[in-house]
Order: C-alpha cells, then structure tokens, then sequence
C-alpha cells in the first residue's frame, strides 16, 4: 500500500507541475477557464471526503438507506444554487462569495460572514481529515512505529506542496483524478464484495432490495432524525449553505468560463450524487450480509464496518490497497480545496489583499498549521459518528450564513451593520438553549432542520436591526 500511496502523491505533485501558476489569479480563480465538465467531475470527490468513503456504509447499521432522502434534497438545493446563487456571485464578478454581503451590507457583515465560514470550514473539514489520518495511522505508519501527529504533518505537507503554488487551477484537475481513483476503488470493493458473495451484478441488486436495511423513505414517526420531510428539507438547505454560500465549494464553479458553464456543471454534478451515495449505501448492505456468511462480529460503530474488513485482510491484498488509496484520494479533494479556500477568504475578506502574492503564500502555511492543530484536537478527544458531528456543527455555525443571505436576496432592507455580529452570534447560542430545553421538556431531538430554524432566527434578528431600504 505504501508503494501505492507514493505513486499517487507522485502523481498529485506531477499534475501541480504542469498546472503550476504562481500567480494570485490563478489561485483564486484559476484565470477563468476550467471546463466545466472536468469541474463537474471533481466536485463529486470533494464532497464525498474520505469521510464518506468510510462513514456512510455504516449508516446502514442505524438508519438503514434513509441518507438517500436528503440526497433528493440536494438535488433540489444544487438546483437553487444553480439558478439563483451562481447568477448573484457572477453578475458581481466576485474572487471571494462573500464580498456580497460588502455590497448589501457594510464591511462588518462581510466580515462576519467570512469569519463564520472560516471557523465552520476549519472545524468541519479538520474532522473529516482526522478520521482519514487515523486510518493512515492504522494501515502504514503504526507498522514502522511512527505517531499519529508526524502521520498528520507528512499528510498535510504533501497536500501544501502541490496547492502552494497555483490553489484552485491545480486542484480542478487534481479533483478530477482523485474523484475518478475514489469511483475506481469504490467499485473495485464491491466487485470484491459480491464476489465473495458469490452473488452476480442482478444478484446484489436483489440482494440489498430485499435486506431489512434497505429501507430509503420513513414517513411515520414525525420525531425521528430519519423521518423523510426532516431530511428532504434538510437536505435542501443543507446543499444551500455547505454549497451555495461555501467559498469552498463555490470557488470551483466561479472559475469556469461564463454562468451558463457554470450552472451547468452545477445541475450535472447534483444529479451524480445520489448514484454514488446508493453505491456506498449499497456497499454497506452487502458488508453486513458477508459479516454474517463469515461469522464475524460487526463492529459496534458504523465507521468501521468498511474499514476493520479491509484491514483485517478478508477482502485481500487488492481491496486493502483500493481503501487506502481510495480515502487518501477523497480526503485529499477534501483538505486541499478547503485549505485553498480558507486562504482565499482571509487574504481577500480579511486581510483585503487580493494581489499580494506574498501574504497569500503566509496565509497559506497559517491555514495548514491551523488546518493541523484542529485535526490534532480532534484526535485527542474522539468521536463517534464524525458525519453526524460534521452535520450538527453545520446546523450551528452555517445559519447566520444562511440567514444572511436571505434576508440580503429577499428584502430590500438595509441594517445596522455594527450590530451584525451580535445576530450572527446569538441565534446559534439560542438555537442550543432551545435544542436543549425542548429535549428535557418533550423528549423530542432536533435534528439538522436545527439549520433551517438557525437561519430563520438570524433572519428575524436582522429584520429586528433594519433600518431603511
């Protein structure tokens, strides 16, 4: 596995070679002119994560295939990011999103907005980097006794060296090769899976229809998690902020040639989703099946269903090679874009230093110390299900975002701008209180409608701070 890995870091630092562009416009926008079907393409890894690859064949376990319902929703969000974000941020030429809220509000709501970004981005994609790291730490470095902090900085290192110089023109193309190596080895377990199984393509597909977990739609109890019209609008507003209003995501798409390129990518990549989120759930299905025909016992976290398999050599020396490489390519899509945009948005929301070739390179190293010491922290505490942490700390630090761009696109109403930041931080603090007592006093749980709710707080906050239009 380990000669694997080096050929794909290999690979990376060759693609950063030949894209290699050292100037600023190149690294925020990438000079405008990605295609945007290859765009399209590398989307779908950079928002799988590594976290994906390991995390969502265990959500069979406890919510059987019920994640598909919030994958409808997104294909609705993708659509409304499409036709209604993508036109703004176009028409405004902006390099960072949130330069919106500068034109519709004053300098401390923009900042506010790209502070919440900024935090949001750092904790989310550090935690989904620190389950990958840790099954790096697993598979390679605990066999030559190497610790789970020098895992991480080597991580980090490679993933620094091929984005320094070019940022979001690398990883266009970068994007593109890890979504296809995640796809390759995603499809290459199952194979090994059924296989096993003895079961043919027709057979699986059976197989998993007619398993208690294959369970997509849940209509009947209003107070689970899992019920449909939770998900499906959590999962419309979901794609919205972790999308729409993420200079992350957002990034990719302002750097093809024109809107109608750019929607268009936008529509293509939103349908793909949900085959590859039913290929993972699919997978995990079948996983539990061959647990039981081999009489092992299934892990009691969903996360390491796919993991402790391939580990333990059951699937063989290929499959093992597959994960490995696999969710190093998809954490990659992930960490590199993030680590990108988070530079993006302090050089040019920040510190307002969109041309300084030298500040964006200093910022760049800041990001991955930061990027590192987040992932470090999350190691020494843990986690269970990372996914859900991902999804809750989403619901409370995305929905001022949310908040604020609607009230910027559905009004007309000035604020005061200085008491922006008072909103933006009461309403995820009041959405906790009322998680909080609503739990102790009717038993019932939010789940990630607590974004919508968030949003919607902030939203009548600034309506309460209007004044004039």
């Amino acid at each position: 596995m380990l000669i694997a890995l080096l050929i794909y870091f290999a690979l990376l630092l060759l693609v950063s070679r030949l894209t290699g562009k050292g100037s600023n416009e190149a690294f925020f926008r990438g000079e405008r002119k990605s295609p945007w079907p290859l765009v399209a393409f590398g989307m779908i890894g950079a928002s799988i994560s590594g976290l994906t690859f390991i995390g969502v064949p265990g959500w069979v376990m406890t919510t059987n295939m019920t994640y598909i319902q919030m994958c409808l929703g997104f294909i609705v969000g993708y659509a409304i990011v499409a036709f209604v974000l993508l036109p703004l941020y176009y028409r405004y030429n902006l390099t960072s999103i949130y330069t919106y809220l500068n034109h519709r509000f004053g300098k401390t709501s923009y900042r506010t907005g790209s502070l919440f970004f900024i935090i949001s981005k750092l904790l989310g994609a550090a935690a989904k980097f620190y389950v990958v790291v840790q099954i790096l730490q697993t598979c390679i470095a605990d066999q030559y006794g190497i610790p789970y902090t020098v895992t991480a900085i080597i991580t980090l290192l490679f993933i620094w060296m091929y984005t320094r110089r070019s940022g979001i023109r690398t990883l266009v193309w970068t994007d593109a090769l890890q979504t296809f190596i995640l796809i390759a080895a995603l499809c290459i377990i199952l194979v090994k899976v059924c296989s096993m199984l003895d079961l043919s393509a027709a057979e699986a597909v059976t197989a998993v229809w007619n398993d208690p977990h294959a369970q997509i739609l849940e209509f009947s109890d209003w107070a689970s998690k899992q019920n449909f019209w939770k998900q499906f609008l959590s999962g419309i507003f979901v794609v919205i902020v972790m999308t729409g209003l993420d200079q992350d995501m957002m990034q990719k798409n302002l750097t093809c040639k024109n809107l109608k390129d750019a929607q268009k990518d936008m529509c293509t990549y939103g349908v793909m989703f949900v085959p590859i989120n039913l290929l993972f759930l699919a997978l995990g299905i079948l996983l539990l099946i061959l647990y039981g025909q081999l009489g092992m016992e299934v892990p009691a976290k969903g996360d390491a269903l796919l993991a402790d398999i391939v580990m333990s050599g059951t699937l063989g020396q290929v499959a093992m090679i597959c994960f490995g490489v696999g969710i190093v390519a998809s954490a990659f899509s992930s960490a590199d874009s993030s680590m990108t945009a988070l530079t993006t948005a302090y050089c040019v929301d920040i510190l307002q230093q969109e041309k300084d070739e030298r500040a964006r390179k200093r910022v760049h190293l800041f990001m991955m110390m930061a990027f590192l010491l987040c992932t470090l922290a999350f190691h020494a505490i843990g986690s269970g299900s990372v996914m859900d942490l991902i999804y809750t700390l989403v619901s409370y630090t995305y929905g001022p975002l949310l908040g604020l761009f609607a009230f910027g696109m559905m009004t007309k109403w000035q604020v005061k701008d200085k008491w922006v930041p008072y909103v933006a931080i009461a309403s995820p603090i009041i959405c906790y209180v009322i998680d909080y007592v609503t739990l102790q006093l009717t038993g019932y749980k939010f789940g990630y409608e607590m974004l919508m709710f968030n949003g919607l707080l902030t939203f009548a906050g600034l309506w309460a701070i209007r004044c004039g239009k």
